[in-house]
């Protein structure tokens, strides 16, 4: 009898170890799956003071600087972002969103080369008074955000 009650605490220890094992292998493998999933975002001035590294993804976004739209050849675009403290350039290849236009906010998503935001995405605001909740707080933190008056 003595020899059932410790194969069975023996067998019970084996499950709860192999259970905290498989724990640490699916927490490691969504981990990893959801590595190139997550994308900060940066305000011009930010990248500005603290470059990303090479290759890193992220989003940038802050107001179309006026004047700046330049449309090359094919679908290339180039124009500047800025939060009124940092100007970044950008370019992107592909289409722009509808509402996309100077002056506004916008995000994109892509890659620094240079001391140029290579765009892959490009987001623009869907109405008359919608910011990006991330460009509203970079433009907040430059002492330069006005809320806009809902009719104006």
């Amino acid at each position: 009898m003595a020899g059932m009650k410790g194969l069975k605490k023996q067998r019970r220890v084996q499950i709860i170890v192999l259970a905290f094992v498989a724990l640490g292998v699916s927490t490691a493998l969504i981990g990893y799956a959801m590595k190139d999933g997550i994308n900060f975002f940066r305000s011009p001035t930010q990248v500005a003071e603290e470059p990303p590294k090479a290759g890193e993804v992220f989003r940038i976004g802050g107001l179309v600087v006026d004047g700046s739209l330049v449309r090359g050849e094919g679908e290339v675009i180039s124009f500047e972002v800025t939060d009124t403290n940092h100007t970044v350039p950008v370019t992107y290849s592909g289409i722009l969103p509808d509402l996309f236009s100077e002056g506004t906010g916008m995000i994109g998503t892509g890659t620094m080369q240079g001391d140029k935001f290579v765009a892959t995405e490009i987001l623009a605001k869907h109405d008359e008074s919608y910011m990006p909740k991330e460009v509203i707080d970079a433009l907040k933190e430059q002492g330069v955000y006005q809320e806009s008056t809902p009719g104006s």
